[in-house]
């Protein structure tokens, strides 16, 4: 393609990061913490194209007035020797280049569901220690980290506190209910389920996929994954109710 295709597919991309980045539309496909880097990213490449087609305007005005600086530049508009040589037509399928730019913007991709989680194994880890939990019940607290509090740290911290967690509803095929949160590293490429079953008052009726804040407290009972073997620890629910699905539906409590 030219320099003036270029720019414009240049600037279309970074348009398309500024666009993300400025409404949340990134956190389908990365961590919060990179939105910096997008917004950088983004301005760089809007730069970049303006800078692009700047130039390109200027060239072409010294070239119609005769005072180009007699070197052509072998792109396709000159024939090497400081004159006007036949300009070659560009061809259009560079153009579906920006393609998946519109689907990008257009089309955003929904986040990581049921399915995913009832067809990938518990990921689960140790964590490497455990901050005082806030004074005040029910106290408000990652999936992620009840589960490994709950399982690893057996219970100690959350004996006598009632803890608030909010995730999406899947049901594994015998009928357990779980609490799912998808946590990830970097992007959404590498994000794995964390679960955590549900017994105790439990909504009748519950959609997978849907989003529960669910409130509840320590119960030391506990199962295995069956895709993983991995492990899954329970919260006793004293109650729940629907919520909208987060801002942010992945979460990021390993990057803390």
């Amino acid at each position: 393609m030219n320099r003036q295709t270029q720019a414009a597919v240049l600037l279309l991309i970074g348009v398309a990061l500024l666009h993300g980045a400025l409404t949340d539309l990134y956190l389908r496909y990365v961590k919060e913490g990179l939105r910096p880097l997008l917004l950088a990213a983004g301005t760089l490449l809007v730069v970049t194209a303006l800078a692009t087609a700047w130039y390109e305007w200027r060239r072409a005005r010294r070239e119609e007035r005769g005072t180009g600086d007699g070197t052509g530049d072998d792109d396709g508009t000159g024939d090497g020797d400081g004159t006007r040589g036949h300009a070659h037509r560009e061809s259009r399928v560079s153009w579906l280049l920006v393609l998946p730019l519109f689907a990008l913007v257009l089309v955003a991709p929904p986040a990581l569901g049921s399915y995913s989680a009832t067809h990938t194994g518990t990921a689960l880890q140790q964590p490497y220690g455990y901050a005082e939990l806030p004074a005040g019940d029910p106290v408000p607290i990652g999936l992620v980290d009840y589960a490994g509090r709950a399982y690893y740290g057996h219970g100690r911290s959350l004996e006598g506190r009632s803890v608030r967690l909010t995730g999406f509803v899947a049901v594994t095929p015998s009928g357990t209910p779980y609490l799912v949160r998808m946590a990830l590293n970097c992007c959404a490429a590498d994000a794995q389920p964390v679960k955590i079953g549900l017994t105790g008052n439990i909504p009748p009726v519950l959609q997978p996929k849907a989003w529960l804040e669910v409130t509840g407290r320590y119960t030391a009972r506990r199962a295995r994954d069956p895709v993983n073997d991995g492990p899954i620890p329970f919260l006793r629910v004293t109650a729940a109710r629907p919520v909208p699905t987060p801002r942010d539906p992945y979460d990021e409590t390993w990057n803390n």
